[in-house]
């Protein structure tokens, strides 16, 4: 087995979190919390096999592709972990059993397994902590600029779940402030390009809506988390075409 480590990052592994385009011009500020599949060095594979470490449960494949394919597209600032969520999931506060999962889907993950309250506060300080105070400057730094914020956060999602298919292709999901999506929604039902759901495959009975609480409704900023299947953006094409499709429903809902 192998055990987590006080020391999370190396020295040599940088900054848990990019940021890109810090003064991008658009009002949206996209964030993709499950960006990587890179595990610090400390960590080795926590135990997990190489199928387990490219699949779902460490990572959103194709997310930070689309996110950066908008971000470019809409001169957005971009804000993404580097570091896989199978060491803290960044959507999650600490007092989470998500945060820092044992099991995630079918695996057992052992390098999780009875974690100390100082090894998940190790983890909580290296990774969390710096990836939201991030996010916090730079809404800081918009705001004494004058500058509007509009939270967006960009996920994927796998086509097939505990053996069940999701015919859902985007989601877009949201907590109690449900302004961005109302006209995401309206926007994509002008089309018939994917099939677009509110709150699916997840909503916020599921915890998934951590980061727009945190940052967009306690600044009562709009904001909206995508979720798109992943089988749709597996390479270059799709996901050029998925970032695309966002952007301009993104346009259409922030004019009206």
């Amino acid at each position: 087995m192998v055990l987590a480590r006080l020391e999370v990052l190396g020295k040599g592994e940088g900054e848990c979190v990019g940021v890109e385009r810090p003064d991008g011009t658009s009002p949206l500020l996209i964030v993709c919390e499950h960006a990587s599949r890179v595990l610090p060095a400390s960590f080795g594979t926590l135990g997990l096999s190489e199928e387990a470490l490219n699949s779902h449960i460490a990572w959103d494949p194709g997310a930070l592709a689309v996110a950066r394919g908008m971000s470019e597209a809409l001169d957005a600032t971009l804000v993404h972990q580097r570091f896989s969520r199978l060491i803290y999931d960044c959507n999650r506060p600490p007092e989470s059993a998500g945060a820092m999962p044992e099991k995630s889907e079918v695996y057992d993950i052992p390098g999780n397994a009875g974690l100390s309250a100082e090894e998940k506060t190790a983890r909580t300080e290296a990774l969390y902590i710096p990836f939201h105070d991030a996010i916090r400057a730079l809404i800081r730094e918009r705001k004494a600029r004058g500058q509007e914020t509009v939270i967006v956060t960009v996920h994927s999602f796998t086509p097939v779940f505990h053996g069940k298919t999701r015919a859902v292709e985007v989601g877009v999901l949201h907590d109690d402030d449900s302004r961005l999506a109302d006209a995401m929604l309206a926007a994509a039902g002008e089309t018939t390009h994917y099939r677009v759901e509110r709150n699916e495959p997840y909503g916020p009975l599921d915890g998934v809506t951590h980061t727009l609480i945190l940052h967009g409704l306690s600044n009562g900023l709009r904001n909206v988390m995508i979720e798109v299947r992943n089988d749709l953006i597996a390479d270059p094409a799709g996901q050029g075409v998925m970032a695309s499709y966002l952007t301009r429903l993104l346009q259409q809902s922030l004019d009206a």
